[in-house]
């Protein structure tokens, strides 16, 4: 689930054409490990853009939000920020983004195997590493999370 909390563009912000993101929070710190949407959290960032491309478009339907598990180094997550409105978009926008990101898998360090308990580990740490790209493929800079904690158990 993605929700997209808005857009300004009435006074005309002087922002680079490439994207720029800061991560805002998440909305707790713990997470049950889990591969069937058993639990979850909300991801805030915030964006600005400043030539207004960002968003999906039927000519352009590709997510344009990246998430890359940093346990692993490999992209996990991706999603989309709906279509924002031509109206004064060239001007540069900026806006909040919350994304409902759902648990993953703990990681173990013997090898065994993933997603099951294993009383040897209790607890894993992940954060993601994210960034956006507009649709001149502009990607802006990557953020992290904070530290999320998996319960393996």
């Amino acid at each position: 689930m993605l929700t997209f909390f808005g857009w300004r563009c009435l006074d005309a912000p002087n922002y680079p054409d490439t994207p720029y993101i800061e991560f805002l929070s998440n909305s707790k710190d713990t997470l049950e490990q889990g591969i069937f949407q058993e639990d979850s959290l909300i991801v805030t960032f915030r964006f600005e853009d400043g030539d207004g491309d960002i968003g999906r478009t039927d000519q352009d339907p590709e997510n344009n939000i990246f998430f890359i598990d940093e346990r692993t180094g490999t992209l996990d997550n991706t999603f989309g920020i709906p279509t924002i409105p031509e109206d004064g978009a060239g001007n540069g926008v900026e806006g909040t983004v919350k994304i409902l990101l759902f648990s993953t898998c703990c990681i173990y360090a013997d090898g065994s195997d993933p997603c099951m308990p294993n009383p040897n580990f209790i607890l894993d740490t992940v954060q993601y590493r994210i960034y956006i790209k507009d649709r001149a493929d502009h990607k802006s800079n990557e953020i992290l999370t904070s530290p999320i904690i998996l319960r393996c158990n």
